[in-house]
């Protein structure tokens, strides 16, 4: 058998076909935001980096020194406009930040609902593996020893009921 982990980074060709998948679902999601979503991420991502920072900088720096350097006619000497404008942004950054963690928040829970359907999916698949399992160790009349354990892990997880016991746990605390 031929090691191919140095052509391929050690990945199987079907993680890597999923690694491709997930990465032009996501492509064609953003493909696919309403313009003010993705005005909303533009803005966010740019106030969120250096370049703001300094421009930032900047401004306020010739801002407040044409207002306190003596001999320039100052148009801002209590500052009052400087906070308004200031708060204004303030306001309209948060909701622009907001508006960008509402849409990876309904992301992050289309993964999360993507990650528990296959892990049940998985669990499934499992215990029905076990059940097959077991039987042909019968057949074979082979014992493993966990022959006590089969009727509870060939039980199929119910999900309502594990977050019920979930619940019922969290609120003893």
């Amino acid at each position: 058998m031929a090691d191919h982990r140095a052509d391929d980074g050690g990945l199987s060709s079907a993680l890597r076909k999923n690694i491709e998948a997930l990465r032009s679902r996501r492509e064609q999601e953003r493909r696919d935001a309403a313009a003010e979503d993705k005005l909303a991420d533009a803005i966010t991502a740019f106030t969120g980096s250096m370049p703001f920072v300094y421009l930032h900088l900047a401004v306020y720096g010739i801002w407040i020194t044409w207002n306190l350097v003596p001999g320039i006619p100052h148009f801002d000497p209590t500052f009052v406009i400087l906070a308004m404008e200031a708060s204004v942004e303030a306001i309209f950054l948060s909701t622009f930040v907001l508006i960008s963690q509402n849409r990876a928040k309904a992301a992050t829970d289309k993964r999360d609902d993507l990650d528990l359907h296959i892990s049940l999916l998985t669990e499934h698949e499992l215990t029905r593996l076990i059940e097959m399992v077991s039987s042909i160790a019968e057949k074979l009349e082979v014992r493993t020893g966990a022959e006590h354990e089969l009727a509870e892990i060939t039980k199929d997880v119910a999900p309502e009921a594990v977050l019920s016991e979930i619940e019922q746990q969290n609120h003893k605390k």
